[in-house]
Protein backbone atom coordinates (compact mmCIF):
# COMPACT_ATOMS: atom_id res chain seq x y z
CA UNK A 1 0.00 0.00 0.00
CA UNK A 2 2.73 2.48 0.99
CA UNK A 3 4.79 1.70 -2.11
CA UNK A 4 2.38 3.57 -4.40
CA UNK A 5 3.29 6.69 -2.40
CA UNK A 6 6.96 6.06 -1.51
CA UNK A 7 7.94 5.37 -5.14
CA UNK A 8 7.31 9.08 -5.83
CA UNK A 9 9.63 10.22 -3.02
CA UNK A 10 12.82 10.34 -5.11
CA UNK A 11 11.39 12.55 -7.88
CA UNK A 12 9.49 14.76 -5.43
CA UNK A 13 12.67 15.32 -3.39
CA UNK A 14 14.68 16.05 -6.56
CA UNK A 15 12.09 18.68 -7.53
CA UNK A 16 11.71 20.16 -4.05
CA UNK A 17 15.34 20.35 -2.82
CA UNK A 18 16.42 23.31 -5.03
CA UNK A 19 13.23 25.16 -4.04
CA UNK A 20 13.90 24.43 -0.37
CA UNK A 21 17.49 25.66 -0.72
CA UNK A 22 16.23 28.84 -2.37
CA UNK A 23 13.57 29.37 0.32
CA UNK A 24 16.13 28.69 3.04
CA UNK A 25 18.27 31.31 1.37
CA UNK A 26 15.64 33.99 2.08
CA UNK A 27 15.41 32.81 5.68
CA UNK A 28 19.16 32.54 6.05
CA UNK A 29 19.44 36.23 5.17
CA UNK A 30 17.22 36.94 8.20
CA UNK A 31 19.16 34.36 10.27
CA UNK A 32 22.49 36.07 9.45
CA UNK A 33 20.98 39.50 10.18
CA UNK A 34 19.61 38.29 13.53
CA UNK A 35 22.84 36.65 14.70
CA UNK A 36 24.99 39.67 13.76
CA UNK A 37 22.51 42.25 15.04
CA UNK A 38 22.02 40.19 18.24
CA UNK A 39 25.66 40.91 19.09
CA UNK A 40 24.75 44.62 19.33
CA UNK A 41 22.07 44.01 22.01
CA UNK A 42 18.49 42.88 22.61
CA UNK A 43 17.05 46.32 21.67
CA UNK A 44 18.68 46.14 18.24
CA UNK A 45 17.42 42.56 17.75
CA UNK A 46 13.89 43.63 18.73
CA UNK A 47 14.14 46.61 16.30
CA UNK A 48 15.00 44.33 13.37
CA UNK A 49 12.10 42.11 14.44
CA UNK A 50 9.68 45.06 14.51
CA UNK A 51 10.89 46.46 11.17
CA UNK A 52 10.75 43.07 9.49
CA UNK A 53 7.22 42.50 10.79
CA UNK A 54 6.05 45.18 8.32
CA UNK A 55 8.25 43.72 5.58
CA UNK A 56 6.98 40.16 6.12
CA UNK A 57 3.37 41.27 5.68
CA UNK A 58 4.18 43.03 2.40
CA UNK A 59 6.44 40.17 1.28
CA UNK A 60 3.66 37.65 1.92
CA UNK A 61 1.36 39.55 -0.44
CA UNK A 62 4.05 39.80 -3.13
CA UNK A 63 5.26 36.20 -2.92
CA UNK A 64 1.71 34.87 -2.56
CA UNK A 65 0.56 36.79 -5.63
CA UNK A 66 3.53 35.59 -7.72
CA UNK A 67 2.65 31.92 -7.06
CA UNK A 68 -0.17 32.32 -9.62
CA UNK A 69 2.47 32.14 -12.37
CA UNK A 70 3.63 28.60 -11.47
CA UNK A 71 0.39 26.59 -12.02
CA UNK A 72 -0.33 28.48 -15.26
CA UNK A 73 3.16 27.74 -16.62
CA UNK A 74 3.01 24.12 -15.34
CA UNK A 75 -0.38 23.56 -17.00
CA UNK A 76 0.89 25.09 -20.29
CA UNK A 77 4.02 22.92 -20.07
CA UNK A 78 1.93 19.77 -19.42
CA UNK A 79 -0.22 20.62 -22.46
CA UNK A 80 2.88 21.46 -24.60
CA UNK A 81 1.79 25.10 -25.14
CA UNK A 82 4.91 27.36 -24.98
CA UNK A 83 3.05 30.49 -26.06
CA UNK A 84 0.72 30.40 -23.03
CA UNK A 85 3.73 29.86 -20.76
CA UNK A 86 5.41 33.00 -22.12
CA UNK A 87 2.20 35.01 -21.71
CA UNK A 88 1.95 33.92 -18.06
CA UNK A 89 5.52 35.13 -17.41
CA UNK A 90 5.18 38.47 -19.25
CA UNK A 91 1.89 39.47 -17.66
CA UNK A 92 2.99 38.12 -14.26
CA UNK A 93 6.19 40.19 -14.42
CA UNK A 94 4.22 43.37 -15.16
CA UNK A 95 1.83 42.74 -12.27
CA UNK A 96 4.65 41.80 -9.84
CA UNK A 97 6.57 45.01 -10.66
CA UNK A 98 3.48 47.16 -10.07
CA UNK A 99 2.79 45.30 -6.83
CA UNK A 100 6.39 45.67 -5.59
CA UNK A 101 6.39 49.45 -6.11
CA UNK A 102 2.93 49.75 -4.50
CA UNK A 103 3.97 47.77 -1.40
CA UNK A 104 7.08 49.93 -1.00
CA UNK A 105 4.90 53.05 -1.00
CA UNK A 106 2.37 51.55 1.43
CA UNK A 107 5.13 50.64 3.95
CA UNK A 108 6.54 54.18 3.85
CA UNK A 109 3.04 55.56 4.55
CA UNK A 110 2.56 53.00 7.38
CA UNK A 111 5.70 53.95 9.35
CA UNK A 112 3.89 56.32 11.78
CA UNK A 113 1.83 53.32 13.00
CA UNK A 114 4.86 52.18 15.00
CA UNK A 115 4.28 55.03 17.48
CA UNK A 116 0.76 53.75 18.23
CA UNK A 117 1.59 50.06 18.70
CA UNK A 118 2.68 50.21 22.35
CA UNK A 119 6.20 49.09 21.43
CA UNK A 120 9.35 49.99 23.47
CA UNK A 121 10.40 53.56 22.41
CA UNK A 122 14.10 52.69 21.91
CA UNK A 123 13.06 49.83 19.60
CA UNK A 124 10.88 52.10 17.43
CA UNK A 125 13.68 54.69 17.12
CA UNK A 126 16.08 52.04 15.83
CA UNK A 127 13.51 50.35 13.55
CA UNK A 128 12.35 53.38 11.50
CA UNK A 129 15.52 54.09 9.43
CA UNK A 130 16.12 50.34 9.00
CA UNK A 131 12.66 49.98 7.47
CA UNK A 132 13.22 52.49 4.63
CA UNK A 133 15.95 50.50 2.86
CA UNK A 134 14.47 47.06 3.46
CA UNK A 135 11.08 48.28 2.17
CA UNK A 136 12.70 49.38 -1.11
CA UNK A 137 14.30 45.92 -1.45
CA UNK A 138 10.77 44.52 -1.94
CA UNK A 139 10.70 45.87 -5.52
CA UNK A 140 13.57 43.68 -6.83
CA UNK A 141 12.49 40.79 -4.58
CA UNK A 142 8.96 40.55 -6.02
CA UNK A 143 10.26 40.96 -9.60
CA UNK A 144 12.67 38.11 -8.84
CA UNK A 145 9.69 36.05 -7.64
CA UNK A 146 8.04 36.36 -11.09
CA UNK A 147 11.10 34.76 -12.77
CA UNK A 148 11.43 32.22 -9.96
CA UNK A 149 7.80 31.06 -10.17
CA UNK A 150 8.07 30.83 -13.96
CA UNK A 151 11.24 28.70 -13.76
CA UNK A 152 9.61 26.41 -11.20
CA UNK A 153 6.51 26.07 -13.39
CA UNK A 154 8.79 24.47 -16.02
CA UNK A 155 10.10 22.10 -13.29
CA UNK A 156 13.48 23.92 -13.48
CA UNK A 157 13.97 24.59 -9.78
CA UNK A 158 17.79 24.84 -9.68
CA UNK A 159 18.33 28.27 -11.26
CA UNK A 160 16.45 30.33 -8.62
CA UNK A 161 18.45 28.37 -6.01
CA UNK A 162 21.75 29.50 -7.57
CA UNK A 163 20.59 33.14 -7.52
CA UNK A 164 19.56 32.90 -3.87
CA UNK A 165 22.84 31.30 -2.79
CA UNK A 166 24.75 34.15 -4.48
CA UNK A 167 22.52 36.70 -2.73
CA UNK A 168 23.23 35.09 0.64
CA UNK A 169 26.97 35.26 0.17
CA UNK A 170 26.73 38.96 -0.78
CA UNK A 171 24.41 39.68 2.17
CA UNK A 172 26.62 38.00 4.78
CA UNK A 173 29.78 39.73 3.53
CA UNK A 174 28.11 43.17 3.45
CA UNK A 175 26.53 42.57 6.88
CA UNK A 176 29.90 41.81 8.42
CA UNK A 177 31.56 44.81 6.78
CA UNK A 178 28.80 47.36 7.46
CA UNK A 179 27.22 46.28 10.79
CA UNK A 180 30.56 46.14 12.62
CA UNK A 181 32.66 48.48 10.43
CA UNK A 182 35.24 45.81 9.52
CA UNK A 183 38.25 46.47 7.23
CA UNK A 184 37.79 50.24 7.32
CA UNK A 185 34.12 50.24 6.26
CA UNK A 186 31.77 52.58 8.18
CA UNK A 187 30.17 51.06 11.30
CA UNK A 188 26.45 51.38 10.48
CA UNK A 189 24.81 49.00 12.99
CA UNK A 190 21.39 47.73 11.89
CA UNK A 191 21.38 50.15 8.90
CA UNK A 192 24.32 48.08 7.58
CA UNK A 193 22.07 45.00 7.71
CA UNK A 194 19.45 46.86 5.64
CA UNK A 195 22.05 47.89 3.01
CA UNK A 196 23.18 44.25 2.76
CA UNK A 197 19.61 43.05 2.23
CA UNK A 198 18.89 45.63 -0.51
CA UNK A 199 22.13 44.97 -2.41
CA UNK A 200 21.71 41.18 -2.25
CA UNK A 201 18.16 41.35 -3.65
CA UNK A 202 19.17 43.57 -6.56
CA UNK A 203 21.99 41.15 -7.44
CA UNK A 204 19.63 38.16 -7.08
CA UNK A 205 17.18 39.61 -9.63
CA UNK A 206 19.87 40.55 -12.16
CA UNK A 207 21.64 37.20 -11.86
CA UNK A 208 18.50 35.05 -12.39
CA UNK A 209 17.29 37.10 -15.38
CA UNK A 210 20.74 36.93 -16.97
CA UNK A 211 21.03 33.18 -16.30
CA UNK A 212 17.63 32.39 -17.88
CA UNK A 213 18.43 34.49 -20.99
CA UNK A 214 21.64 32.52 -21.57
CA UNK A 215 19.89 29.11 -21.56
CA UNK A 216 18.46 27.97 -24.91
CA UNK A 217 15.42 26.29 -23.35
CA UNK A 218 14.37 29.57 -21.67
CA UNK A 219 15.30 32.11 -24.37
CA UNK A 220 11.90 31.95 -26.12
CA UNK A 221 10.14 32.65 -22.82
CA UNK A 222 12.32 35.42 -21.32
CA UNK A 223 13.26 37.56 -24.33
CA UNK A 224 11.41 39.59 -26.98
CA UNK A 225 8.67 40.82 -24.64
CA UNK A 226 6.19 43.23 -26.22
CA UNK A 227 4.94 45.11 -23.17
CA UNK A 228 2.71 47.29 -25.37
CA UNK A 229 0.57 44.21 -26.06
CA UNK A 230 -1.14 43.41 -22.75
CA UNK A 231 -4.07 40.95 -22.84
CA UNK A 232 -6.86 41.67 -20.39
CA UNK A 233 -7.87 37.98 -20.29
CA UNK A 234 -4.39 36.84 -19.17
CA UNK A 235 -4.10 39.68 -16.63
CA UNK A 236 -7.48 38.74 -15.16
CA UNK A 237 -6.53 35.07 -14.96
CA UNK A 238 -3.35 35.86 -13.04
CA UNK A 239 -5.16 38.33 -10.76
CA UNK A 240 -7.98 35.82 -10.09
CA UNK A 241 -5.39 33.21 -9.06
CA UNK A 242 -2.83 35.56 -7.53
CA UNK A 243 -5.05 37.73 -5.33
CA UNK A 244 -6.57 34.84 -3.32
CA UNK A 245 -3.09 33.19 -3.12
CA UNK A 246 -1.68 36.47 -1.78
CA UNK A 247 -4.46 36.63 0.83
CA UNK A 248 -3.78 33.02 1.88
CA UNK A 249 -0.14 33.79 2.58
CA UNK A 250 -1.05 37.15 4.10
CA UNK A 251 -3.46 35.60 6.62
CA UNK A 252 -0.76 33.20 7.83
CA UNK A 253 2.12 35.69 7.90
CA UNK A 254 -0.11 38.32 9.51
CA UNK A 255 -0.88 36.10 12.50
CA UNK A 256 2.85 35.53 13.04
CA UNK A 257 3.35 39.29 12.70
CA UNK A 258 0.61 39.81 15.28
CA UNK A 259 2.60 37.47 17.54
CA UNK A 260 5.60 39.84 17.15
CA UNK A 261 3.47 42.84 18.08
CA UNK A 262 1.80 41.06 21.02
CA UNK A 263 5.25 40.04 22.24
CA UNK A 264 6.34 43.69 21.98
CA UNK A 265 3.50 44.64 24.34
CA UNK A 266 5.01 42.19 26.86
CA UNK A 267 8.45 43.89 26.54
CA UNK A 268 11.70 43.87 24.55
CA UNK A 269 12.91 40.52 25.95
CA UNK A 270 9.72 38.59 25.06
CA UNK A 271 9.90 40.24 21.62
CA UNK A 272 13.54 39.19 21.15
CA UNK A 273 12.69 35.62 22.29
CA UNK A 274 9.76 35.54 19.87
CA UNK A 275 12.09 36.64 17.05
CA UNK A 276 14.52 33.79 17.79
CA UNK A 277 11.79 31.13 17.88
CA UNK A 278 10.12 32.60 14.78
CA UNK A 279 13.38 32.66 12.81
CA UNK A 280 14.16 29.02 13.68
CA UNK A 281 10.59 27.91 12.87
CA UNK A 282 10.62 29.77 9.56
CA UNK A 283 13.71 27.80 8.50
CA UNK A 284 11.96 24.45 8.90
CA UNK A 285 8.82 25.95 7.32
CA UNK A 286 10.82 26.46 4.12
CA UNK A 287 11.03 22.66 3.70
CA UNK A 288 7.23 22.59 3.68
CA UNK A 289 7.18 25.53 1.24
CA UNK A 290 9.55 23.67 -1.10
CA UNK A 291 7.42 20.51 -1.01
CA UNK A 292 4.36 22.72 -1.54
CA UNK A 293 5.92 24.06 -4.76
CA UNK A 294 6.65 20.46 -5.84
CA UNK A 295 2.97 19.63 -5.18
CA UNK A 296 1.86 22.70 -7.17
CA UNK A 297 4.08 21.79 -10.16
CA UNK A 298 3.13 18.11 -10.27
CA UNK A 299 -0.58 18.70 -9.71
CA UNK A 300 -0.50 21.47 -12.38
CA UNK A 301 1.15 19.08 -14.85
CA UNK A 302 -1.45 16.35 -14.20
CA UNK A 303 -4.24 18.92 -14.56
CA UNK A 304 -2.80 19.86 -17.98
CA UNK A 305 -2.74 16.16 -18.95
CA UNK A 306 -6.21 15.59 -17.43
CA UNK A 307 -5.30 12.52 -15.29
CA UNK A 308 -7.02 13.20 -11.95
CA UNK A 309 -6.55 9.73 -10.41
CA UNK A 310 -2.79 10.05 -10.87
CA UNK A 311 -2.98 13.65 -9.65
CA UNK A 312 -4.52 12.54 -6.34
CA UNK A 313 -1.99 9.73 -5.82
CA UNK A 314 1.01 12.01 -6.52
CA UNK A 315 -0.30 14.74 -4.19
CA UNK A 316 -0.91 12.28 -1.36
CA UNK A 317 2.62 10.90 -1.75
CA UNK A 318 3.94 14.44 -1.16
CA UNK A 319 1.68 14.83 1.90
CA UNK A 320 3.07 11.57 3.32
CA UNK A 321 6.68 12.64 2.68
CA UNK A 322 5.95 15.97 4.41
CA UNK A 323 4.49 14.21 7.47
CA UNK A 324 7.63 12.09 7.92
CA UNK A 325 9.94 15.09 7.52
CA UNK A 326 8.01 17.29 9.95
CA UNK A 327 8.03 14.59 12.65
CA UNK A 328 11.84 14.66 12.35
CA UNK A 329 11.88 18.45 12.78
CA UNK A 330 9.57 18.22 15.81
CA UNK A 331 12.07 15.86 17.49
CA UNK A 332 14.94 18.22 16.61
CA UNK A 333 13.20 21.20 18.23
CA UNK A 334 12.41 19.20 21.37
CA UNK A 335 16.01 18.07 21.78
CA UNK A 336 17.69 21.38 20.89
CA UNK A 337 15.31 23.95 22.35
CA UNK A 338 17.73 25.08 25.10
CA UNK A 339 20.81 25.25 22.85
CA UNK A 340 19.45 26.91 19.67
CA UNK A 341 18.70 30.31 21.35
CA UNK A 342 22.32 30.59 22.56
CA UNK A 343 23.39 30.97 18.90
CA UNK A 344 21.68 34.37 18.72
CA UNK A 345 23.06 36.11 21.81
CA UNK A 346 26.45 36.66 23.41
CA UNK A 347 26.14 34.54 26.57
CA UNK A 348 29.49 35.91 27.84
CA UNK A 349 28.33 39.55 27.68
CA UNK A 350 28.40 40.50 31.38
CA UNK A 351 26.68 43.87 30.89
CA UNK A 352 23.59 42.28 29.25
CA UNK A 353 23.74 38.87 30.96
CA UNK A 354 20.40 39.13 32.80
CA UNK A 355 18.53 40.17 29.62
CA UNK A 356 20.25 37.52 27.50
CA UNK A 357 19.52 34.68 29.94
CA UNK A 358 15.85 35.71 30.17
CA UNK A 359 15.56 35.75 26.35
CA UNK A 360 17.19 32.29 26.09
CA UNK A 361 14.80 30.83 28.70
CA UNK A 362 11.73 32.36 27.03
CA UNK A 363 12.82 31.21 23.56
CA UNK A 364 13.27 27.62 24.83
CA UNK A 365 9.64 27.64 26.06
CA UNK A 366 8.42 28.88 22.67
CA UNK A 367 10.43 26.23 20.82
CA UNK A 368 8.65 23.56 22.90
CA UNK A 369 5.32 24.71 21.40
CA UNK A 370 6.93 25.16 17.99
CA UNK A 371 8.03 21.51 18.03
CA UNK A 372 4.38 20.47 18.02
CA UNK A 373 3.23 22.84 15.28
CA UNK A 374 5.95 21.70 12.86
CA UNK A 375 3.63 18.94 11.64
CA UNK A 376 0.55 21.17 11.18
CA UNK A 377 2.55 23.97 9.58
CA UNK A 378 4.30 21.71 7.05
CA UNK A 379 1.14 19.85 6.05
CA UNK A 380 -1.06 22.92 5.61
CA UNK A 381 1.40 24.66 3.24
CA UNK A 382 1.90 21.51 1.11
CA UNK A 383 -1.85 20.87 0.82
CA UNK A 384 -2.30 24.54 -0.11
CA UNK A 385 0.31 24.05 -2.87
CA UNK A 386 -1.63 21.08 -4.25
CA UNK A 387 -4.85 23.13 -4.26
CA UNK A 388 -3.07 25.96 -6.11
CA UNK A 389 -1.93 23.39 -8.67
CA UNK A 390 -5.62 22.60 -9.16
CA UNK A 391 -6.19 26.39 -9.48
CA UNK A 392 -8.60 26.10 -6.54
CA UNK A 393 -7.84 29.27 -4.55
CA UNK A 394 -11.05 31.00 -3.43
CA UNK A 395 -12.43 28.50 -0.86
CA UNK A 396 -8.90 27.83 0.56
CA UNK A 397 -8.61 31.60 1.13
CA UNK A 398 -11.71 31.54 3.35
CA UNK A 399 -10.35 28.45 5.13
CA UNK A 400 -7.07 30.20 5.98
CA UNK A 401 -8.92 33.28 7.24
CA UNK A 402 -11.13 31.18 9.53
CA UNK A 403 -8.20 29.09 10.81
CA UNK A 404 -5.84 31.96 11.61
CA UNK A 405 -8.10 34.88 12.46
CA UNK A 406 -11.27 33.33 13.89
CA UNK A 407 -9.51 30.46 15.71
CA UNK A 408 -5.77 31.17 16.11
CA UNK A 409 -5.57 34.91 16.81
CA UNK A 410 -8.27 35.13 19.53
CA UNK A 411 -6.50 32.30 21.40
CA UNK A 412 -3.11 34.06 21.02
CA UNK A 413 -4.53 37.38 22.19
CA UNK A 414 -6.36 35.99 25.23
CA UNK A 415 -3.68 33.58 26.46
CA UNK A 416 -0.82 36.01 25.71
CA UNK A 417 -2.17 39.20 27.29
CA UNK A 418 -4.75 37.96 29.81
CA UNK A 419 -3.22 34.82 31.38
CA UNK A 420 0.06 33.84 33.05
CA UNK A 421 1.07 31.90 29.92
CA UNK A 422 2.11 35.18 28.21
CA UNK A 423 4.56 34.41 25.32
CA UNK A 424 3.80 30.69 25.45
CA UNK A 425 0.07 31.47 25.22
CA UNK A 426 0.68 33.50 22.04
CA UNK A 427 2.33 30.46 20.46
CA UNK A 428 -0.42 28.08 21.61
CA UNK A 429 -2.76 30.26 19.53
CA UNK A 430 -0.44 29.86 16.52
CA UNK A 431 -0.46 26.08 16.99
CA UNK A 432 -4.29 26.07 17.12
CA UNK A 433 -4.62 28.09 13.90
CA UNK A 434 -2.13 25.98 11.95
CA UNK A 435 -3.76 22.72 13.04
CA UNK A 436 -7.24 23.95 12.06
CA UNK A 437 -5.87 25.09 8.68
CA UNK A 438 -4.20 21.72 7.93
CA UNK A 439 -7.37 19.73 8.73
CA UNK A 440 -9.77 21.94 6.76
CA UNK A 441 -7.48 22.24 3.71
CA UNK A 442 -7.05 18.47 3.51
CA UNK A 443 -10.83 17.98 3.64
CA UNK A 444 -11.11 20.48 0.75
CA UNK A 445 -8.44 18.66 -1.30
CA UNK A 446 -10.12 15.30 -0.63
CA UNK A 447 -13.50 16.66 -1.77
CA UNK A 448 -12.12 18.38 -4.89
CA UNK A 449 -10.09 15.42 -6.20
CA UNK A 450 -12.88 12.87 -5.62
CA UNK A 451 -15.27 15.16 -7.47
CA UNK A 452 -12.83 15.54 -10.42
CA UNK A 453 -12.24 11.76 -10.62
CA UNK A 454 -16.00 11.09 -10.68
CA UNK A 455 -16.63 13.67 -13.41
Amino acid sequence: MFQQYTKEFRYNITLAVPVIMGMLGHTFVAFADNIMVGQLGTAELAAVSLGNSFIFIAMSLGIGFSTAITPLVAEADGAGNKSDGKKALKHGLVLCTILGVSLFGIILLSKPLMYYMDQPPEVVTLALPYLDLVAFSLVPLIMFQAFKQFSEGLSQTRYPMYATILANVVNIILNYLLIFGAFGFPKMGIIGAAVGTLASRLIMLGFLWGLLRKKDKFRFYVSGFNFKLIEKKVMNKIINLGFPSALQMFFEVAIFTAAIWLSGVLGKNPQAANQIALNLSSMTFMFGMGLGVAAMIRVGNQKGIGNFTELRRIAQSIFFLTLLLEILFAALFLLGRHWFPTLYLDVDDVANQADNMEVILLAAQLLLVSAFFQISDGLQVVILGALRGLQDVKIPTFITFIAYWLIGFPISYYLGLHTELKSTGIWIGLLSGLTASAIMLYLRFDLMTKRLIRS
